[in-house]
């Protein structure tokens, strides 16, 4: 068998920035385990599947590891590839199990607006031991979401600063860990570590902005904010709250086209 392969950087326009991922397109699902091990191979953090079923593009998401209920980044990667392929469209429908049926639009000067459900963190009665001895530095709160512990910082420098313990914070799993702040030139910035899913520091994670936004826009009397995800491939995300959904629009790039054999 023998599928076409795309590499994409997303939540940027410059080559070797923003996060990988890998898209393929297929006419109907192939075995599960064929697509983790695709993913594996691959080695990026995250290889997205589609199917289009009734005018809708399913799509599942795979790590190295396991596969993932939500990855923003590779929901735009997916939509920069179809809105390459058929250059008449401006949006398309996607589903997923773990959130259900989104919209991706193309936007205007080249960004791609994914519409997500608010997945707002909750505060918690007791902050893990794990969480606490996997971060160098103390957070001043943490909330967590169905998606990851959010480890939350008064100085941005802190976010820029703190080391994480990948031993530590895998005892977390399922959960992963996001750290963030206010910021001087973004509304906020964040990091994502998620060793029990996938990998260590996660470049740039379209997802947690589901709740990372809905956090902030709560925070700092906004609805329309920009984040920068301070990894070192670094990532820029144009967000805003609309009614019950949030909005993260992002670019991307390609970097490669090609054909797999398995």
């Amino acid at each position: 068998m023998r599928l076409t392969l795309h590499i994409i950087d997303a939540f940027t326009d410059t080559l070797f920035k923003g996060n990988q991922a890998a898209v393929i397109l297929l006419d109907s699902w192939i075995d599960d385990q064929l697509m983790q091990n695709i993913a594996s191979e691959n080695n990026l953090s995250e290889t997205a599947f589609l199917v289009l079923e009734d005018n809708q593009y399913h799509i599942r998401w795979f790590s190295p590891l396991a596969e993932i209920p939500f990855c923003g980044h590779a929901s735009l990667a997916s939509a920069f590839v179809l809105f390459k392929q058929q250059v008449e469209s401006t949006y398309f429908n996607f589903y997923a199990k773990a959130v259900g049926d989104f919209m991706v639009i193309q936007g205007d000067e080249g960004y791609i607006e994914m519409s997500f459900p608010n997945l707002a963190p909750k505060a918690i009665n007791e902050i893990p031991e794990a969480l606490i001895k996997g971060l160098s530095l103390a957070p001043k709160t943490v909330m967590r979401s169905e998606q990851a512990y959010f480890a939350i910082y008064d100085n941005e420098l802190d976010v820029y600063e703190v080391e994480y313990n990948s031993a530590s914070l895998t005892k977390l799993a399922p959960f992963d860990v996001v750290v963030t702040a206010h910021s001087n030139n973004y509304d906020f910035i964040s990091r994502y570590f998620w060793p029990a899913n996938g990998g260590d520091e996660d470049p740039v994670t379209g997802s947690i902005h589901a709740g990372l936004v809905p956090y902030w826009a709560e925070k700092l009397n906004k609805t329309s904010l920009i984040a920068h995800q301070a990894s070192k491939r670094g990532g820029l995300l144009k967000c805003r709250m609309a009614g019950d959904r949030v909005i993260v629009s992002g670019k991307a790039v390609q970097y490669l086209k090609g054909e797999i054999t398995v």
